[in-house]
């Protein structure tokens, strides 16, 4: 298998991405849009004429993007939508809303080592929403995404995938003291299996998903660390984020990546096995593209959401 490169990099935007590339009659849904890698992901993908849909909890945020973003853009598909990742109900409605074929779907949205906290179903906060929520929306659009014969699924995942595989036995921490950080390792490993196996499972539909380390990025996702992350990255690592923006678009939109599915990226281009935790901000770990590991993630998580 041939490890994908493009001409794009570590300072690469997201509109340099997006340049040139026409979406004009295709439709994208970008979870968690109304600030931050979201709604710089959503104008990137405005920009090239795609209709767009921001799924947000906020709509009065949402919608103040949206008007931002049409304007920049000169693109007036821009819509906003009502989604909740930690209520079934929620992702239920959005999905059951949608009409007609879905070309893109970017699983943007997360939240990064809050508090100990759970949904009324018992699920753990961060893998409910990193997760078990994207994954039920995926499965909930799966006909509208199959109805376009090539479409892709983005899931922004994090070098910080490295601090946990899934711990199997205990996902929500009932034995384990909860670990903010575990916590937000465990749910971005299952992001990256979460591609993997849609890939396997949909490729007949012509659906790929990829997962991607965005880079580190000052924004809203840090508001439970003091907004510097996890305070150990070197200052000239840090992106724009217009900058963290451009993987996400590279594989939502590139005609470099048509056809590709199951992998991770940082940096828009793929990233390296590796067998260590590196320390640094790139790397898959071999446990999160394990296609075993990916199967038995798809199959719990069907057993929770039916659960």
């Amino acid at each position: 298998m041939t490890t994908i490169s493009t001409p794009f990099g570590f300072s690469s935007t997201a509109s340099e991405v997006a340049a040139g590339i026409d979406l004009t009659g295709r439709r994208a849904v970008v979870t968690g849009a109304s600030s931050g890698l979201g709604a710089e992901t959503a104008r990137a993908l405005a920009s090239t004429g795609a209709e767009v849909t921001l799924a947000v909890r906020d709509l009065a945020a949402g919608e103040r993007v949206a008007k931002d973003i049409a304007e920049t853009t000169g693109n007036r598909q821009v819509r906003v939508a009502p989604l909740e990742l930690t209520d079934p109900a929620s992702v239920a409605a959005f999905a059951a809303a949608w009409q007609g074929p879905l070309h893109v779907l970017v699983n943007n949205a997360g939240v990064m080592a809050c508090p100990e906290q759970y949904t009324e179903q018992g699920r753990e906060w961060q893998f409910a929403t990193n997760h078990l929520g994207h994954f039920a929306l995926a499965s909930a659009l799966h006909g509208a995404l199959a109805a376009d014969g090539s479409a892709r699924i983005v899931v922004v995942s994090s070098t910080g995938h490295q601090r946990s595989p899934v711990v199997w036995d205990d996902i929500d921490f009932a034995f384990r003291p909860y670990d903010p950080w575990l916590a937000y390792g465990q749910s971005k490993t299952a992001n990256v299996l979460f591609a993997v196996e849609a890939t396997r499972r949909w490729a007949a539909d012509g659906i790929s998903a990829n997962a991607l380390m965005p880079g580190a990025i000052y924004t809203n996702l840090q508001r439970h660390t003091g907004g510097r992350g996890s305070g150990r990255v070197a200052e000239e690592l840090i992106k724009t984020t217009e900058q963290g923006a451009a993987t996400s678009v590279l594989l939502a939109a590139s005609p470099l990546l048509e056809g590709i599915g199951g992998r991770y990226f940082d940096d828009c281009n793929e990233s390296e096995v590796v067998d260590r935790r590196t320390g640094r901000l790139y790397g898959v770990a071999r446990y999160a593209v394990d296609p075993d590991n990916a199967r038995r993630l798809w199959d719990l998580s069907e057993e929770l959401l039916a659960g």
